[in-house]
């Protein structure tokens, strides 16, 4: 499952596909990935002309080094089937990746995953769209291992903290932010268990939304404590959240200046046989500590994050 496709994630915007204004406005904002939402942002009388909305912005806009995507609605709606045969069909070359809201089952990821490959032999297309898959149900996070295997195509595990408070029984008043009883983070299990998950399997942990848009300190915090865990992104539902998400889950300039500074001692003590470096904290590394650090550097140099000292 390691071989997949890596891709930019530290914000995922979503855009609904019911307007070409706002689908061409976050395609300027400089976010990692969008992703064009045909479920919860459209009304169902708007569906049919979502799908064409999407079609015209995956084939005729500009989205540069932005992941395509688009949000399909549910499995368990009239309107799925649509969804993969219109767009797909009309659009799949240009289309990166799709998302399956509410998956519950491996089944749910199969029977996707093969309605994709009959669209893809019949229409000849080279490439192979990728899965996200979007966990809003207790069954999501019960089978959440099963699912992050389920198949080659799934690149992230999403967690959608709006439907899955509906599907727990939590008092959505507690969703975001701190509950008022409960001594902790609510959530906490839930986004472990995914995040394990999709390290086993060689994908991405994203956090779904914050909906106190005008609360940015919580957003900022989300996002910090989703970092913490592993994650390596947050959906933004709103513009001023971007700058937020993309901050957060970048390297910071001190943190890979301090990478590159100890991977640096380290490579210089082994050539002089010792093992261990003292850092500036009081701290010892070892060669333990030698895969963390080209972890930060190589998340810089794929951010394009330019800094002095990184060849």
């Amino acid at each position: 499952m390691n071989n997949r496709v890596r891709r930019r994630r530290r914000c995922q915007l979503s855009v609904p596909a019911s307007s070409l204004r706002k689908i061409e406005k976050a395609l300027g904002s400089g976010v990692d990935h969008v992703f064009l939402d045909l479920e919860d942002a459209v009304a169902p009388s708007k569906k049919a002309e979502a799908r064409q909305n999407a079609i015209v912005a995956f084939n005729e806009m500009d989205w540069g080094s932005t992941v395509r995507c688009f949000r399909m609605n549910g499995l368990d709606s009239h309107w799925a089937y649509e969804d993969l045969v219109t767009v797909v069909e009309a659009a799949g070359q240009n289309i990166d990746t799709l998302i399956i809201p509410k998956v519950k089952h491996a089944r749910d990821v199969h029977f996707v995953e093969t309605f994709l490959e009959q669209i893809e032999l019949k229409m000849g297309f080279e490439k192979k769209i990728g899965l996200e898959l979007l966990i809003e149900e207790v069954e999501g996070v019960a089978n959440i291992n099963e699912l992050a295997m389920a198949s080659s195509r799934v690149e992230s595990l999403m967690f959608g903290i709006g439907d899955y408070t509906r599907a727990q029984g939590v008092d959505f008043r507690d969703a975001f932010g701190k509950p008022r009883y409960y001594p902790g983070d609510i959530w906490h299990y839930q986004r472990s268990a995914i995040a394990v998950a999709a390290r086993m399997a060689g994908a991405d942990f994203v956090d779904g939304p914050w909906a106190l848009i005008p609360d940015m300190e919580g957003y900022r915090n989300e996002c910090r404590m989703v970092k913490t865990l592993g994650g390596v992104g947050k959906w933004a539902i709103h513009p001023t959240q971007i700058p937020v998400a993309m901050e957060e889950f970048s390297p910071s300039r001190q943190e890979v200046e301090t990478a590159v500074r100890y991977l640096t001692e380290f490579e210089a003590a082994k050539a002089q046989g010792i093992g261990a470096i003292k850092t500036a904290e009081g701290g010892l590394l070892d060669i333990a500590a030698v895969p963390l650090l080209k972890q930060v550097i190589d998340q810089a140099r794929f951010y394009g994050i330019e800094i002095p000292g990184v060849a």
